[in-house]
């Protein structure tokens, strides 16, 4: 598998009887989906986040009153699409992993498995 973090341009359809991503644009390459292998919803690592002591009002600095974070943006939400795609007329295909970030409304291709 290998890991990326490129954004891409992805227009939503139906894919076997599923509103899912239906085509994006990776590195200047129109791709197609073919099937939904997996989806599922990840949350951020919030216990890693070094705010979180501060929000929960217990050690660290600030002693809990620096209000700077909010726990809707620990537990800010990504949509992960796990899906096989060809792209060209050859069917060159792939199953890659597609990331909604609902916090920036931002589509990433971060995973390609080999």
């Amino acid at each position: 598998m290998r890991r990326y973090d490129d954004p891409i341009e992805v227009v939503r359809g139906h894919v076997a009887g599923l509103e899912a991503p239906a085509q994006f644009v990776w590195r200047e390459q129109l791709w197609r989906v073919c099937a939904v292998v997996s989806t599922w919803v990840e949350t951020g690592a919030w216990w890693e986040h070094r705010d979180v002591a501060s929000l929960l009002g217990v050690g660290g600095e600030g002693g809990g009153k620096s209000g700077a974070v909010s726990l809707a943006s620990l537990l800010a939400e990504k949509e992960i699409w796990r899906v096989e795609a060809g792209r060209g007329r050859l069917g060159t295909r792939a199953v890659v992993d597609l990331c909604f970030d609902w916090s920036s409304g931002i589509w990433r291709l971060v995973r390609c498995l080999d």
